[in-house]
C-alpha cells in the first residue's frame, strides 16, 4: 500500500486589500480557503477550476513559496509551515516545481547548462564534471540533444522549453513535482506530448504529481484523483473514473460538459454557466457557487457546505447531498 507522502489541512491564504487616505486595510481576498487533501506517492492529484479560483496560490503555497495565512503542509512526515527559511530551501531539493509559462520561467541570459545546473550548485550535488553530465542525461531524458545544453532559452519552441523546465526540476531527484499549468500555453499538438512525456517521466522516477489545470478534459488520463475548486474551496473531490463518469457537484457537472468530443456523432448536453466569478474579496454568503447554479435552494443562500464523503472516496461541498446522506447514516 502506498505511503502519504503529502498532507494538506485547512490551509489558507488572505490577501490584504489597503484603500483610503491612510492606506488601512479594507478587506481581504480569501484566494484559498480551507483546503484539505492528501497525495500517496507514485499518484497524481489534479486541481481543478476557472482562473481566480486559487489553484496555482495553492501549489505556491505548498512549495512555501508565500505564506500560508493559516493550515498545515505536511512533506514526509515534516510540517513544512513550521519550518525556518533555510530548513525550507533544503525540502525543496525532493519538492519542486514546472510553471506555466516556459519562458518567462527560464533565465534569457543563462545557456540551458547553466539553467540546469544550478539547482544542483545551490544544494551542492555533485562535482563540476557531474553536474555537467547531470545536465546532459536530463535532456535526453525529457527528449532533448546533449548539444542543446549550449544554446539559450529563445533559440527553442515553446514544447522544447517546456522540456527544459521539466528537466530543471528533475535536477535534484525530486520525489514530488508541482505542475502548474504546464500545457496551457502549449499547442494542442504539442500538449499531448508533453503530458505523455510526463507519465513516462512519473513510472521511470516514482514521481508523484500534484497537476494544476483549468481544463479538465487535460487531466482525465494523467490523473488518479481531481480535486475541483471554486473560489478558493474544493467542491468535490473524488478518483478520476468516478468524478467523470458519475459528477455530482452542478459546477462540475457544468466544467465536464464544456469539454469538447472529437466525435461529431455523439450528443452531450450543454450546461452553461450563468454570470462571472464572483469578486473573491466580497464572495456571497452561502455557499460561493449559488449565485451561478440552477439547482440553487434557499438553505445555499445562507449557509456553507461541508465537505462530506456521499460515497466511498467521493467528498462534494453541496447541500443537494446532505440530507440524503443524513438519511443514509441513520
Amino acid at each position: 500500500m502506498s505511503k502519504t507522502l503529502l498532507q494538506v489541512h485547512n490551509l489558507k491564504k488572505h490577501f490584504p486589500i489597503y484603500g483610503g487616505i491612510l492606506n488601512k486595510k479594507v478587506g481581504e481576498v480569501k484566494a484559498v480557503d480551507g483546503l484539505t487533501f492528501s497525495v500517496k506517492e507514485g499518484e497524481t492529484l489534479s486541481l481543478v477550476g476557472e482562473s481566480g479560483c486559487g489553484k496555482s496560490t495553492t501549489g505556491r503555497l505548498i512549495m512555501q513559496l508565500i505564506e500560508p495565512t493559516d493550515g498545515s503542509v505536511i512533506f514526509e512526515d515534516q510540517s513544512l509551515t513550521e519550518l525556518s527559511k533555510k530548513q525550507v530551501r533544503l525540502t525543496r531539493e525532493r519538492m519542486q516545481m514546472i510553471f506555466q509559462d516556459p519562458y518567462a520561467s527560464l533565465n534569457p541570459r543563462h545557456s540551458v547548462q547553466k539553467i540546469l545546473e544550478e539547482p544542483l550548485i545551490v544544494h551542492g550535488i555533485g562535482s563540476k564534471e557531474e553536474r555537467k553530465q547531470r545536465v546532459k542525461e536530463m535532456l535526453e531524458v525529457v527528449g532533448l540533444s546533449s548539444y542543446h545544453a549550449k544554446r539559450y532559452p529563445h533559440q527553442f519552441s515553446g514544447g522544447q522549453r517546456q522540456r527544459i523546465g521539466i528537466a530543471r526540476a528533475l535536477m535534484t531527484k525530486p520525489k514530488l513535482i508541482i505542475a502548474d499549468e504546464p500545457v496551457s500555453a502549449l499547442d494542442v499538438s504539442i500538449q499531448a506530448q508533453v503530458l505523455n512525456l510526463l507519465q513516462d517521466l512519473q513510472k521511470k522516477f516514482q514521481l508523484t504529481y500534484i497537476f494544476i489545470a483549468h481544463d479538465l478534459g487535460v487531466v482525465r488520463h494523467i490523473s488518479k484523483s481531481v480535486a475541483v475548486m471554486y473560489l478558493g474551496r474544493i467542491v468535490e473531490i473524488a478518483d478520476s473514473e468516478t468524478l467523470y463518469n458519475g459528477a455530482l457537484h452542478p459546477y462540475t457537472k457544468a466544467l465536464l460538459s464544456s469539454v469538447p468530443i472529437p466525435d461529431p456523432t455523439i450528443q452531450k448536453e450543454s450546461i452553461p454557466l450563468s454570470g462571472d466569478l464572483p469578486d473573491p474579496s466580497k464572495p456571497p454568503q452561502g455557499c460561493a457557487f449559488h449565485s451561478r447554479c440552477e439547482a440553487c435552494m434557499d438553505v445555499c443562500k445562507t449557509q456553507k457546505p461541508t465537505l462530506m464523503e456521499v460515497e466511498k472516496d467521493h467528498y462534494v461541498a453541496c447541500h443537494l447531498y446532505e440530507e440524503d446522506k443524513q438519511f443514509n447514516d441513520k
